[in-house]
């Protein structure tokens, strides 16, 4: 449990960094850093249900978007200043480094095993915010 507690709060964090760098009003400070710390929880939370990262990653993401969302219609902003601090979380930096070492040591197959894992990883982002993406503009279409 203080494992997991350590992760959230370092999702914060992270998401907050993010928006101080991108030089975010501070009334939208907390709500991008909550989008970090909700991306997190969600893939800490199917990560537990299932073993499939891929899917993992995929729904964190959408969630994160559907929240960027709804905190973009309400505070009247776009909601890509929500939508990146809640993927920050998601990279899979760590995977990369990993393949990245193993193919500088040569090993090989640990760095094909790596490269997939954060190429898998990546697609279920983008995918994740391509899929929400495309159904609020087919409901903005229809209205």
């Amino acid at each position: 449990m203080k494992d997991i507690v350590i992760q959230l709060l370092a999702a914060f964090f992270g998401g907050l960094g993010v928006a101080l760098l991108f030089g975010m009003r501070s009334r939208h400070l907390l709500p991008a850093a909550i989008a970090g710390v909700l991306s997190w929880a969600v893939y800490l939370g199917m990560d537990a249900v299932t073993d499939v990262e891929f899917l993992s990653c995929l729904v964190a993401a959408a969630v994160a978007v559907i929240y960027a969302e709804f905190m973009a219609r309400w505070r009247k902003t776009p909601a890509t200043l929500f939508v990146i601090p809640g993927m920050v979380p998601l990279v899979p930096g760590s995977s990369l480094y990993n393949t990245m070492s193993y193919a500088v040591r040569g090993e090989m197959e640990a760095a094909r095993a790596y490269g997939t894992k954060t190429l898998l990883c990546a697609l279920a982002i983008a995918a994740g915010i391509s899929f929400v993406t495309a159904l609020r503009e087919l409901q903005t279409k229809k209205q």
